[in-house]
Formats: C-alpha cells, structure tokens, sequence
C-alpha cells in the first residue's frame, strides 16, 4: 500500500498573464534555462512560474542560474519547492546557496533531493550515495533545515539496488511510461502506479513518489509510444487519474538546449 501525502491547498494568484490549468499532478519540473542554454532573467523566470501557479510542488534540478532565489521569489503563497542538488563535488556550496535564498523560511521547502540518477548511470554506487546522503542532511541541518532529504534515482535503479531504499526519508524516483516501450498513453497511469507498489514493495512498504513522469511530444517511436501532443495529453491525464497525487510532471517546457539524445526526444517534453 502506498501512503498518499494529503494534498496541499492550491494556490490562486491573479498574474498578469494567464495561469495554466495544473493537468492534475502533485507537482511539476523547472529548467531555468534558455533555448541556448543561458541561464533565464529573473524576470523570465517569474513569467515562466507565474503559469505554474496551481501546483503544490515545483522540482528544481540545480542550484545553478540563481533559479533557486528566483523561483522563490516568483512562486505562489503556499507553493513549495522540491529542490536539487545536482552536483554532488560541492553539496556544501549547493547547501549555502539555498540556504541564502530561502533566507530562514525553510517551511517552503518541501525535500531536498541530492544527485539525478547516478547508480542508474553509473556514476555512483549505493555506499557513495550514502556519503553524499550523509554530507548533505549534515549541512542542511546546520543550515537550519528539517525536511525530507531524498536521492532520487530511476525505479529500475531502484528495484536492482534496494539499499537506496535506507538512505532517504521517502522513496524519490523518475519513471517515464515512453521509455517502457510496451506501454501506450492511455495506460502510463496504470504502468505507473505498478511500479510504483514495485518500489514500495521493494522498500518494505515506504512511501514513494515519482518525482518526474512525462511524455514527449516530438521524436522517435520507441515501440508503441509515438511522440505527440495528443498522446502527451493522454498519458498526463492517465497518471494524473492513477496517481496524480504521488507524482511531479515532466516538463513545464521544453528543452531545446539538451542534446536530441536517443530517439531525439529529449527536447520535447514541454507541457506548456
């Protein structure tokens, strides 16, 4: 059984520009960059948040771009932050970063995540992911910091290397129904919800979220998921039916700084 986090009220804000509607998830992903890949103005950035008002959580990646003081400083009342520290060489510089941003008022923060699937790529075992565990939640702590630290890693990473299951205080995966390649849009919701009691299951009955799931909407099939922006809908609507609740989207924009990548997808999971 996976214990559901009761969902926080939604903010509604007035903006200047129209809000997106949330498509139903807990939460939603930022990249504060720009399609060269320059880091987006303060002011960019506040336009940008300002269209994801209606979620509880927004997932930042990295400290870089001062996109941790400026989606801070853009976001709703009531909105918190999922936040990253992406390298994991200066987790004490990361650390002192946020810590000037949310200058003491750490309840907006809801977790800190510490490396992006690195055991998935192999660019970190479980017992260094432990130090870095360690090293973080020991200068979060000093910082003044008492939320959730997590590492956040794939569920295939997972369920091959259950002692991630110890070090976090909740189990913070990414899991994308494209990737399965058996697994249509309309059924991303049930795909994800399965792995999602896999993981759970795996952990001795944690509680989990998927903390990035999405569909791209330009790209190669992979199998029988074709990219498009009427599959994207599809799928979100179905994770959002399925288990909404225990799951932040991927992306609020496209990426078109990255590199195409494998099946020239990786630019094109933009919801907004």
């Amino acid at each position: 059984m996976i214990s559901v986090a009761s969902p926080l009220p939604h903010a509604h804000h007035q903006h200047k520009r129209s809000v997106a509607t949330n498509i139903g998830t807990r939460g939603i992903t930022y990249s504060p960059y720009s399609s060269t890949g320059d880091c987006k103005t303060t002011s960019e950035v506040a336009s940008d948040v300002a269209e994801l008002a209606d979620y509880d959580l927004i997932r930042l990646y990295g400290v870089d771009c001062n996109q941790v003081a400026n989606v801070f400083s853009a976001k709703a009342d009531g909105q918190k932050l999922f936040l990253g520290i992406y390298y994991v060489s200066d987790i004490q510089g990361a650390v002192d970063t946020i810590s000037s941003a949310v200058d003491g008022v750490w309840d907006d923060i809801d977790t800190v995540s510490v490396g992006n699937e690195l055991v998935n790529s192999g660019e970190a075992t479980v017992d260094q992911i432990s130090g870095y565990i360690d090293t973080a939640r020991t200068a979060l702590t000093a910082a003044g910091y008492t939320g959730s630290v997590v590492s956040v890693d794939t569920h295939v990473a997972i369920l091959a290397n259950t002692g991630l299951c110890d070090l976090s205080d909740y189990i913070a995966f990414n899991a994308h129904a494209y990737w399965d390649g058996n697994t249509l849009p309309e059924d991303a919701g049930k795909w994800l919800l399965g792995n999602m009691q896999a993981v759970s299951s795996a952990c001795g009955g944690k509680r989990v979220m998927c903390v990035e799931s999405g569909w791209p909407t330009q790209g190669d099939d992979d199998g029988v998921a074709v990219p498009s922006t009427a599959n994207q809908k599809t799928a979100l609507s179905s994770i959002a039916d399925v288990c909404g609740n225990d799951t932040i989207a991927f992306n609020a924009f496209n990426d078109l700084w990255k590199d195409p990548g494998t099946y020239g997808v990786e630019q094109y999971w933009g919801i907004y």
